[in-house]
């Protein structure tokens, strides 16, 4: 599969209640991935593991 960080990929943000939600979706594969944490979390710490999970599951798909 391909890196992610070397292709298009989707970022969101959405806040439930008292958490963040990061989804990364990898526009080639449709894989997708999240993290959650904290509303008051910086976004780019759960962008970092939301992606750290994109890549681990492209990795595991071949």
């Amino acid at each position: 599969m391909a890196d992610p960080s070397r292709s298009e990929v989707l970022v969101e943000f959405t806040r439930r209640g008292a958490y963040m939600l990061c989804a990364v979706v990898h526009v080639a594969s449709g894989t997708e991935a999240s993290a959650m944490g904290p509303h008051n979390v910086n976004p780019k710490a759960l962008e970092q593991i939301a992606m750290g999970k994109l890549k681990r599951a492209l990795a595991a798909q071949g």
